[in-house]
């Protein structure tokens, strides 16, 4: 849930890299429960590998946003350079109110206006930076206990094969010795009287 509602946000601000990002941890995130449902760690295990490029990604966005590094958050980066477009929150922050001022007294830019932003509480690079510490938490959490989950599976396998459960030969073994007893009975009732059944069966 956390991930949709952040892939909303930034398809409202046009951030094509994060975009791309949340639909494969969505993907994955399935994938993951999905694993869990039906019992296939491997599935399970995929995940916790996500979970690392994860919160890999999300320090950088936190970078990002904080300019740490020589990184900018006025850059195109976030958008493959297609678009000048920056995060939504930008100009629809808590409190931030969006007035556009004419420019028509430039000319070539009579139908342009100059947007400013002004009375934000809080600045949008900080909501940039929560929205990614919070997702952060979330994979350490979801690390956690996709390890936990992969161990439980791992001791029940281990258990049941340890019993014979994926074992066929056993089932043989056991039937072995009552089959061979009753072909001998059968063997020595069916045999003409005065025939001994130790030497036809030599013979």
């Amino acid at each position: 849930l956390a991930a949709l509602e952040r892939q909303v946000f930034d398809f409202l601000g046009y951030q094509w890299a994060p975009i791309l990002a949340n639909f494969l941890h969505i993907i994955i995130v399935i994938l993951g429960l999905f694993g869990t449902i039906q019992y296939r760690p491997r599935y399970i295990v995929v995940y916790a590998i996500w979970t690392a490029v994860w919160v890999t990604w999300n320090i950088f966005i936190i970078c990002f946003y904080l300019e740490v590094g020589g990184l900018s958050k006025d850059s195109e980066l976030l958008t493959f350079n297609i678009s000048r477009h920056q995060s939504w929150w930008s100009e629809n922050g808590p409190g931030c109110v969006r007035k556009e001022a004419s420019m028509s007294g430039i000319k070539g830019l009579d139908s342009h206006s100059y947007v400013s932003v002004i009375g934000c509480a809080l600045e949008y690079r900080y909501i940039e930076v929560m929205h990614s510490s919070f997702q952060i938490l979330i994979a350490l959490v979801g690390f956690v206990y996709a390890c936990y989950v992969v161990s439980v599976f791992t001791e029940e396998e281990d258990s049941f094969d340890f019993i014979g459960g994926f074992d066929p030969f056993p089932l043989y073994h056991v039937n072995e010795k009552p089959t061979n007893l009753l072909f001998k009975q059968t063997y020595l009732l069916l045999s003409p009287p005065g025939f001994s059944g130790t030497e036809g069966m030599n013979k």
